[in-house]
């Protein structure tokens, strides 16, 4: 085997882990929100975090093609992949949607970011209208 060989497996696995992950919150939870997160600080995406900690919401990144797989596994509405554009971020929870939308309407009221792209609910799609 190369030393190319070699270093792609570790690759390979950390990008399987990645994409298990993803799937799995998003198969755990009621919703899923994407938003786009470009020039929010590390200081304000902490909050943001902290906030939708508060009503059972999470927060996270990854490539796009990495959260495109993981709706692919979980048999995700289709339209909620024309989203997967830019630096987006992932907000899944426990509970109701209501809170993390609130959350996330906010905080882009007080930071002008994030912006909403759009979502599932129960298993359908729903648009940046239907969030807010």
């Amino acid at each position: 085997m190369s030393d190319t060989q070699t270093a792609e497996q570790p690759r390979n696995a950390d990008k399987t882990t990645i994409i298990d992950a993803i799937f799995e919150d998003i198969n755990g939870s009621p919703f899923v929100i994407l938003t786009e997160y470009t020039g929010i600080t590390v200081d304000q995406f902490g909050e943001l975090r902290k906030r939708l900690r508060a009503t059972g919401s999470k927060c996270q990144v990854a490539k796009n093609t990495f959260v495109r797989q993981a709706l692919r596994s979980a048999d995700a509405p289709s339209e909620i992949e024309e989203s997967l554009k830019g630096q987006t971020a992932i907000v899944t929870g426990e509970q109701d949607i209501c809170a993390a939308a609130k959350v996330l309407k906010e905080f882009a009221e007080e930071f002008e970011k994030p912006e909403l792209k759009s979502g599932i609910l129960d298993g359908k799609y729903i648009s940046e209208n239907e969030i807010r």
